[in-house]
């Protein structure tokens, strides 16, 4: 059964704004199609942790898919391939990606299984689909009035090309400490969602999406 990947990078995990307008976008595609069934990645519980010795090790050692090392790796791997949609919902943290993605990253993008390399050129090895990446920040990080870099973008782009995905769209809800300008955020960002056309609200109810994200 196709499914919603739900991938939750926040310390406030599904609670946070990021994640309350990713969710809604997910509500819009199961209204489409009720039939998709939705996996919520919490990687708040991976904050503390690093890639293991053993996987490292196994890596190096070409062990097979189903060697114990590879367990959690083939889990996180095996919940993008078997979902039609992603939404990534993370953010900023000292102009780039938290730990926690960071290490979901490291996992995921594994030789031999979800790329391979010839020549020192990568090939994604898991297939495109839509992911929606919304990001959340503090300060300003687009535009003309940005108070500091964003390599979280070009970085996270980068990463999903390696295993095969180029379908990828940002949704930037900052300037979050102000409270005029996160509401201003929350706005635009149901605007850009609602207009897109892999998680807009032509799949759902675009005023419930705006009940929603202000609760």
């Amino acid at each position: 059964m196709a499914s919603i990947l739900s991938i939750h990078a926040s310390p406030h995990g599904a609670a946070s704004r990021g994640a309350t307008l990713a969710l809604q976008a997910v509500a819009n595609l199961q209204a489409a199609d009720p039939s998709l069934a939705l996996v919520e990645r919490d990687l708040s519980v991976l904050s503390h942790a690093n890639v293991p010795q053993a996987y490292s090790e196994a890596v190096l050692a070409q062990q097979p898919d189903d060697h114990a090392a590879f367990a959690l790796s083939e889990t996180l791997i095996s919940e993008v391939e078997d979902a039609a949609f992603i939404t990534i919902a993370t953010p900023m943290h000292n102009y780039t990606v938290p730990a926690c993605l960071k290490l979901w990253i490291d996992l995921v993008l594994r030789h031999r299984r979800s790329f391979a390399s010839a020549n020192g050129v990568k090939t994604g090895l898991l297939g495109d689909r839509p992911v929606l990446v919304v990001v959340t920040a503090g300060g300003l990080v687009t535009g003309p009035g940005a108070v500091q870099p964003n390599h979280l973008a070009g970085y996270l782009t980068d990463v999903l090309a390696t295993v095969g995905i180029s379908d990828v769209r940002f949704v930037y809800l900052e300037g979050l400490v102000n409270p005029v300008q996160a509401d201003i955020a929350m706005a635009q960002g149901i605007r850009m969602i609602s207009e897109d056309p892999a998680f807009g609200s032509r799949r759902g109810n675009p005023t419930a999406m705006a009940q929603a994200v202000n609760r």
